[in-house]
C-alpha cells in the first residue's frame, strides 16, 4: 500500500513540476451565456414488469383508468385496485440542449415514485415532457435498461445495479425546440465554469491580442463581456467558434481536496507550506479474548458444573517517530518531504489538517 501511494504522488509530482500555469482552450474553461440544457419532466407508467410493479396504487390507478378511457375502454379506478402488479409509476426526465431541432432524440432517465422493486422488463409509455413554463417540448416511450437484474428464491435474492432507476437511450423525440437566434447578437457573454479574476483577465486580454482590438473586458470573475467585431456581425457563431479555439493560460487558487471516504488527496500546483517540524506516529492496540474452559474435578460435589473462565491479552505497541522538518516552496519539495516520512493516504490526511490548524498550510483544505 506505501509502495502503491509514493507511485501515486510521484505522477503528481511530474504533472505538476512543469508549469504553475495550463494554457486550455477557451471552449473547455467557459461557456456562452444563453446556450445551455433545459430541464424536462413527465410522469409515466411502465408496464410489462413481472409482478414487480407497485403494490400500493393510490396514485396508480387513476392514470390508468385514464390511459385506458382515451383509448375507448371504461373501466371503474376501484376495479383496478390490486390488480395492476406489473404497472408503476415514474418520473421521466430529459435534458434539451439549445437549439435542438423538432424530430432529434435526446436520452431520458426513469425513476421510479412508488413502491415497486424493479424495473426491469418494462416498457415506458407515451409520457409528455414539459418544461418550466407547463409546454410539451418532447415525447418519451420505449423500453427501460437498467445495466443489472434482480434474482431472487423463497430465502435468499442477488442484485446487481440500481433496480429503481433506468434509461432509454434516444428514448424522447424532441416536439419543440428552444430557439437562440445568435447571429442576431452583437454582445456575448462567457461565463467560467470555475470563477477566477486572473483567468478572466487572461481570457479578455488573449481575445483582444487574438482579433487586434479592445472588444472583451472581465467584468467579474466569472463573466468577460464580449463585443462582435463588424466584420462578424451576421456571422456571430464562426465568430464564437473562433473564440473558442484560443488557448489562455489558467490560474487557480493554492488548493487541498480530500476525499476522507477514500483516502483520496489531491494537492494543487500552488500549495506552498511554511518550514515546520513534524512527527508523526500511532499507537497500536491490540485486545484478544481467549475463554478457557474449566471442567469440574472427578470427586466434585454434587452440582458441580462446567465454567468458563475469561482470558484477557492485550498489547500496546507504539511506533517511533521522530522529528522531520516539512518545507516545500513547490509541489516536489512537498511531496518528497511527505514520502520521507512514509506516511500512508489516511495519515497524510491527519497531516495536511493539522499542517492547516497550525498555518504552516498556505492553501484552502477542502473535505469531500
Amino acid at each position: 500500500m506505501r509502495f502503491l501511494f509514493k507511485n501515486i504522488l510521484a505522477l503528481i509530482l511530474l504533472f505538476f513540476l512543469t508549469t504553475n500555469s495550463y494554457a486550455e482552450r477557451i471552449k473547455d474553461i467557459a461557456n456562452w451565456s444563453g446556450i445551455r440544457e433545459n430541464q424536462l419532466v413527465g410522469y409515466g407508467l411502465v408496464v410489462g414488469l413481472n409482478g414487480t410493479g407497485d403494490k400500493d396504487g393510490t396514485y396508480l390507478y387513476q392514470p390508468i383508468a385514464n390511459m385506458l378511457s382515451r383509448m375507448g375502454i371504461t373501466v371503474n379506478v376501484r376495479d383496478l385496485k390490486g390488480k395492476v402488479k406489473n404497472v408503476a409509476a415514474v418520473m421521466v426526465t430529459a435534458k434539451l440542449p439549445t437549439n435542438v431541432k423538432p424530430g432529434t432524440k435526446i436520452d431520458v432517465q426513469v425513476s421510479s415514485i412508488g413502491d415497486a422493486k424493479s424495473l426491469q422488463g418494462g416498457t415506458l409509455l407515451l409520457t409528455p415532457l414539459l418544461g418550466p413554463d407547463g409546454e410539451v417540448y418532447a415525447l418519451a416511450q420505449g423500453p427501460i435498461s437498467i445495466g443489472g437484474f434482480i434474482a431472487a428464491g423463497r430465502a435468499a435474492q442477488t442484485v446487481k445495479n440500481h433496480q429503481n432507476v433506468g434509461y432509454i437511450p434516444e428514448g424522447a423525440i424532441v416536439e419543440k425546440s428552444v430557439p437562440v437566434n445568435l447571429n442576431t447578437k452583437s454582445e456575448l457573454q462567457l461565463l467560467l465554469q470555475f470563477p477566477d479574476i486572473t483567468t478572466a483577465k487572461n481570457i479578455a486580454e488573449k481575445i483582444n491580442e487574438v482579433f487586434k482590438s479592445s472588444i472583451a473586458k472581465a467584468l467579474d470573475p466569472s463573466t468577460i463581456s464580449i463585443i462582435v467585431p463588424s466584420n462578424y456581425r451576421g456571422n456571430v457563431v464562426d465568430f464564437m467558434a473562433e473564440v473558442e479555439r484560443i488557448e489562455v493560460y489558467t490560474d487557480v487558487p493554492a488548493r487541498v481536496v480530500i476525499n476522507e471516504r477514500t483516502g483520496t488527496v489531491v494537492i494543487g500546483s500552488n500549495v506552498r507550506i511554511s518550514p515546520v517540524a513534524l512527527a508523526h506516529g500511532g499507537l497500536t492496540i491490540t485486545i484478544k479474548e481467549t475463554p478457557e474452559v474449566i471442567q469440574p474435578p472427578t470427586l466434585a460435589p454434587r452440582g458441580a458444573t462446567t465454567q468458563s473462565v475469561p482470558r484477557t491479552e492485550i498489547k500496546a505497541e507504539e511506533k517511533q517517530a521522530s522529528l522531520v522538518e516539512v518545507k516545500g516552496s513547490t509541489v516536489g519539495e512537498l511531496v518528497r518531504a511527505l514520502n520521507a516520512l512514509g506516511v500512508t493516504p489516511k495519515d497524510l490526511i491527519s497531516i495536511l489538517q493539522a499542517l492547516k490548524t497550525s498555518g504552516a498550510l498556505k492553501a484552502d483544505l477542502v473535505l469531500m
